[in-house]
């Protein structure tokens, strides 16, 4: 791909836009073009396909929206000529939310496609007259294949958030969606990060590119970072702890799974927090709800997924807490965008455990930083994870896991038998038991061992089911148990 310098703006007043638009950007108090706009728009305005590479929250929708409504607006014919496919559905219903606040007072009509809704609504929408689809892939396919969408006017295609596409396993349908696109076309592609295989996309569709990097690869410098080492049964208390502090505004708190999202959210609020679950077992109509509490401040805690970690746009959300290690670095870019954005000061804390050094790693290289790790009063016992480099323990002090064995013991040290005596063949079964749980010796041995110390004299008659048993194997055991047994006797 190739870079060619464009021209860049420092007001929205250089582009000469035309009247509504102007007027729409003034009312949503976009005084000032943030680096990605100020870099994409022109490119975009002067029909060249853009590749925009920037990090969470520095106003990459406006960057695509812009120019083209603008285009809409200057020509104006029928439609769908727009089509904006984005992951999931928080995003695309954010991107249509754009495009109107954008095209207020205009003729502009957006709709949104995606899946876990009806789809008759969609498909009536779909017969009227539009100019920008918001589509998530799955049900945009579903609909094409039935032939309710058409395409076949479509000169703007934008695809955001490319790289959590390719993560979610949509970069087949992507290339479906391509193939039933007109060929000359404007493409505009967003992401915050840029793998190798979106890389390769990227390389495929867009043609002689205008390439705009804003720090893609590092979570913006607004964010404070810190690393919190607990014992996994007191991330929750810790998690409490953290939420008194006087700094607390609103918060996304990150789970890996559906359940411990719905779980921690019942007992947040048990707790007296205004407090919402939004994962992917909800319908659309609980998930409209849980983000628009969250947007408007009926809720100050959203408990999450990692699939509200792209589309949410909110003011002013002072802090990300990582329950749960995210389990890529990419993860943990997007997780912590939601916080630190519009140039706002916000907080990201990661809540880790003693085996999560391999992913803390990942993290440090991906941001090209280390990471802050904070000791809490009360919660000093947990371990700093292994290979981080770090040497001292959340406490102060050093720290290490047992290598294998018993604690408290190394694995060299040799155990001393208990002395001759009444309770030494107790001692010594205990002692026995032990090495079976570690690995020591086999339980059927220390079973005939202890049949042969504590047991009934030799002599005694043996139960019927004891003479039923082979004798060949019966007296070949008998001989090798009492002879071990002897030698054992003989030692202690």
């Amino acid at each position: 791909m190739s870079r060619t310098d464009t021209a860049t703006i420092s007001n929205f007043n250089q582009l000469d836009l035309i009247a509504p638009l102007a007027t729409a950007i003034q009312k949503a108090n976009y005084s000032k073009p943030r680096p990605v706009q100020a870099t994409a728009i022109p490119a975009a305005l002067a029909g060249r396909d853009v590749l925009g590479l920037a990090q969470t929250g520095t106003g990459k929708t406006a960057a695509f929206a812009i120019p083209c409504i603008e285009h809409l607006l200057r020509d104006h014919r029928p439609g769908p000529r727009v089509l904006v496919v984005g992951p999931t559905r928080e995003l695309v219903t954010q991107i249509d939310e754009e495009f109107r606040k954008l095209s207020r007072d205009t003729r502009v009509r957006t709709m949104t496609i995606y899946g876990g809704v009806a789809e008759k609504p969609q498909i009536q929408k779909l017969s009227r007259k539009l100019d920008v689809i918001c589509a998530c892939p799955g049900r945009l396919l579903d609909l094409l294949g039935r032939g309710f969408v058409d395409l076949s006017r479509i000169d703007t295609l934008i695809l955001d958030e490319a790289d959590h596409m390719f993560d979610m396993g949509f970069l087949p349908d992507i290339k479906r969606i391509i193939a039933q696109l007109p060929s000359r076309r404007q493409n505009l592609l967003f992401a915050a990060t840029m793998p190798r295989e979106i890389r390769r996309l990227a390389e495929q569709m867009l043609i002689d590119p205008f390439i705009t990097e804003i720090d893609h690869s590092v979570p913006a410098s607004t964010i404070e970072h810190a690393l919190y080492p607990v014992r996994e049964k007191r991330k929750i208390e810790m998690l409490r702890h953290l939420l008194r502090r006087d700094d607390f505004k609103s918060a996304i708190v990150f789970t890996r799974t559906k359940r411990r999202a719905r779980q921690l959210a019942e007992k947040l609020v048990k707790d007296g927090h205004r407090a919402v679950a939004l994962q992917g077992n909800m319908s659309q109509n609980q998930r409209d709800r849980a983000m628009k509490g969250f947007r408007q401040h009926t809720f100050d805690i959203l408990v999450a997924t990692d699939i509200a970690a792209r589309g949410i746009d909110v003011a002013k959300i002072s802090h990300v807490i990582n329950l749960d290690i995210p389990n890529t670095a990419e993860a943990y870019t997007h997780r912590i965008g939601r916080t630190g954005r519009s140039e706002c000061q916000g907080k990201a804390f990661t809540f880790i455990t003693e085996d999560d050094g391999e992913m803390i790693r990942a993290i440090e290289k991906s941001i090209g930083a280390s990471l802050k790790i904070q000791s809490v009063p009360g919660f000093e016992e947990a371990l700093i994870p292994s290979r981080t480099g770090r040497k001292k323990s959340s406490a102060g002090h050093n720290k290490t896991r047992p290598s294998g064995g018993r604690p408290g013991r190394s694995r060299n040290q040799k155990r001393k038998r208990p002395a001759a005596g009444p309770s030494a063949n107790s001692n010594w079964h205990q002692s026995s038991q032990r090495d079976v749980d570690t690995g020591g010796d086999s339980s059927a041995n220390k079973r005939r061992r202890r049949r042969k110390t504590s047991g009934p004299p030799s002599g005694e008659a043996r139960s019927p089911r004891s003479r039923s048993r082979n004798s060949a194997t019966r007296n070949s055991s008998r001989s090798s148990t009492r002879s071990s047994g002897d030698r054992q006797g003989r030692k202690v």
